[in-house]
């Protein structure tokens, strides 16, 4: 139901196709624009009036809305942990909470904890995110994630944390990771060497 509504809100904004994470979604996505186009190749007659493109928008930051929550504290790191550890058991999307994440949606989520904890940004209630804050709530998110003979959460948490908490903002989430199980010798072994 949500890809369906996500896909709704797709073609009533004018789109003519999509993208899913998964293939098992394609006759969602399908139904929902074949529904609109009614054998149209495309939506270019339907004009967005409404929309202005500026390029200083994109860059407005202060104007975007919502707020910064536990709960989205919480759930980035929850996606982000789960999306890493399903990654290195070698599968490039997971369903985490009735929804289809991929590497995009774990960078996001990443990203957004080391951005808010270096702009020392504050949350709803008011409180600062700071790495000793996020580390205390990845503990507790970390404790609840069910595990399983041959997970690999304990390798997970740790990139998680070197990409989420780290002084440096490495370039992607994974590349830790490449470092250290896609070399013939691990990283440890070659600092030693």
């Amino acid at each position: 139901e949500q890809v369906r509504a996500d896909k709704t809100r797709e073609t009533n904004d004018g789109f003519d196709g999509s993208w899913v994470a998964h293939p098992d979604l394609v006759p969602v996505a399908r139904e929902v624009f074949d529904g609109v186009l009614k054998g149209r190749p495309n939506q270019s007659d339907r004009k967005r009036e409404d929309v202005t493109p500026d390029d200083r928008e994109l860059l407005n930051i202060a104007g975007t809305q919502g707020s910064i929550t536990e709960a989205g504290i919480r759930t980035n790191i929850w996606v982000g942990i789960q999306y890493i550890e399903s990654w290195l058991r070698g599968h490039g999307a997971a369903a985490l909470n009735n929804l289809m994440e991929d590497a995009a949606t774990a960078e996001i989520s990443r990203s957004q904890i080391w951005q808010w904890i270096h702009a020392q940004a504050v949350t709803d209630h008011g409180e600062i995110v700071s790495g000793h804050w996020v580390h205390e709530l990845l503990e507790e998110e970390f404790a609840r994630m069910p595990r399983f003979d041959g997970d690999r959460f304990d390798e997970a948490r740790t990139i998680f944390e070197e990409v989420a908490l780290g002084e440096e903002f490495p370039d992607f989430l994974t590349l830790p990771a490449y470092l250290r199980f896609l070399q013939e010798k691990p990283q440890e072994e070659l600092v030693a060497a």
